[in-house]
């Protein structure tokens, strides 16, 4: 039951990548893209959404950008135009928001159903890189189904000795197999070349591969990250495609999960950063987009050592203008990464210390006492800040019986809402309400909160946690396993 959940999982699986959801689509085009005079249109009937609206939305990079709407008719008649500015991958949109995709080349495409969401019952009959698209959404899923089984079948013909000595159902298997991938191929193969949809659906289909991938067919792992390598996102078709997140995602995704061990990751994803500059130096505008986002989804993963890399990589590249804010969160890994020393940062303005005597509590970060501190930027406005604070509350008595104190500095304006907010935290809280503009907040380059740096007794910078869970578990696995 549990292989046959499986499969039916994988098939609606793929099936939602191909034919309707929100994010999704890839491609990639010569300079420019094709031009066509005039705008195409976008024709059709939907019997069931009479009367309400719909409408065409294309990508920009990360971003999506209305294209038209109208209203249907009482018919379900309705008409939307593109132009040539809006080359690339599109999605219709109706009041059940379910987006039906459409390649937007310049061709006339028109399409006969009853409502988006019922892709069933939805026909292309005009507009033939639309109706490839479509036959290729439907034919592809059901032999990625098939596949999977036979693989599933194959490791059983091998591995069970029951039937290992079964000689032909194996070759059987194999030849299956390969009828099943020369058969994709072949449309693919078909597609005529310069057209969106013979670029879109090799790219499309390499996003989407990528948990199978990983968890079924892992001989394919090296060329399947060769091949996110050799994508240029500079392409205005990648750009335009829909996909220029889920590359992003799913490259990096593959080499976090790929099986091999942390640190040959890292070096894996230095490769792949590698190889997606080359082309990023020379488009500014690109290179910024994607090394904010990337940036911050290797921080939200915990890849510190990945995002680090990137970050210097970036800074260090002279031909190229940073945006001043990328700049700022880039500039703190150079100036804060693990092994430097941190600023000494100065109690000012309203100060808590629970725990000190009022004559001898610290002025100062560097009059702790103690082995270990977590520095915790935060504020009462910030909704993290309000979950994971009091929790490092809960925690810091563990945290104390381990030598690590705690010091939170708040980026508050208010002082009736920094009394609020930190009065009750049993470690030490001060805010000089200059939020910012304060001169430790500057020091350590804090872009966002919460952030939180964790010093030894000389302030070096031991760990960035990105959470209060890695803080606890770093705890809990250097220090209170270490006593026992």
């Amino acid at each position: 039951m549990k292989k046959k959940y499986l499969y039916s999982l994988v098939f609606v699986l793929a099936s939602l990548f191909f034919m309707g959801c929100a994010d999704d689509v890839k491609v990639k085009l010569d300079e420019g893209g094709p031009q066509f005079i005039g705008d195409a249109v976008v024709t059709g009937n939907l019997s069931q959404l009479a009367s309400q609206s719909i409408r065409l939305e294309g990508f920009n990079g990360l971003k999506t950008y209305p294209i038209s709407n109208v209203t249907i008719d009482d018919k379900g008649n309705f008409k939307l135009t593109y132009s040539n500015a809006d080359y690339g991958v599109g999605y219709l949109m109706s009041t059940d928001e379910k987006p039906l995709f459409v390649i937007l080349n310049g061709e006339d495409i028109e399409i006969v159903g009853e409502v988006l969401s019922h892709t069933e019952t939805i026909k292309i009959t005009k507009g033939k890189e639309n109706q490839w698209f479509e036959q290729y959404a439907q034919e592809h899923p059901r032999r990625e189904q098939a596949l999977s089984a036979w693989i599933y079948l194959e490791k059983i013909y091998t591995l069970d000795s029951l039937f290992a000595v079964q000689e032909q159902p194996v070759k059987n298997i194999q030849a299956e197999k390969q009828r099943i991938k020369s058969e994709d191929a072949a449309f693919l193969a078909k597609l005529p070349k310069g057209t969106y949809v013979s670029w879109f659906l090799p790219t499309r289909k390499l996003v989407s591969s990528v948990s199978t991938v990983a968890q079924y067919r892992p001989e394919e792992i090296p060329t399947t990250i060769a091949a996110f390598r050799a994508l240029d996102y500079t392409d205005q078709r990648l750009y335009k495609s829909g996909l220029f997140k889920e590359a992003i995602e799913s490259h990096f995704w593959l080499l976090e999960n790929s099986g091999h061990s942390l640190d040959s990751s890292f070096i894996e994803m230095q490769h792949s950063i590698d190889a997606m500059m080359v082309n990023l130096v020379n488009d500014e505008q690109k290179l910024n987009e994607i090394t904010n986002y990337l940036f911050d989804l290797l921080e939200r993963h915990s890849l510190f050592q990945a995002s680090e890399y990137l970050a210097l990589k970036v800074l260090n590249e002279t031909s190229s203008t940073i945006d001043s804010d990328l700049a700022k969160k880039l500039e703190s890994y150079r100036a804060m990464k693990k092994g430097n020393t941190a600023p000494d940062i100065i109690f000012e303005g309203d100060y808590y210390a629970p725990g000190y005597e009022p004559n001898n509590s610290p002025n100062k970060l560097s009059d702790l006492k103690s082995k270990y501190t977590v520095v915790v930027f935060g504020a009462s406005w910030c909704p993290q800040c309000t979950e994971e604070l009091p929790e490092i509350a809960k925690q810091y008595p563990k945290w104390k019986a381990n030598d690590v104190e705690v010091v939170l500095v708040s980026l508050d304006e208010d002082q009736t809402q920094f009394d609020i907010f930190a009065k009750t935290f049993p470690f030490i809280s001060f805010c000089d309400y200059q939020k910012w503009n304060s001169t430790a907040v500057k020091d350590y380059y804090v872009f966002g909160t919460p952030t939180m740096f964790l010093l030894n007794d000389k302030r070096e910078i031991l760990l960035r946690p990105s959470s209060l869970k890695q803080m606890d578990g770093w705890v809990d696995w250097y220090l209170v396993q270490g006593k026992n």
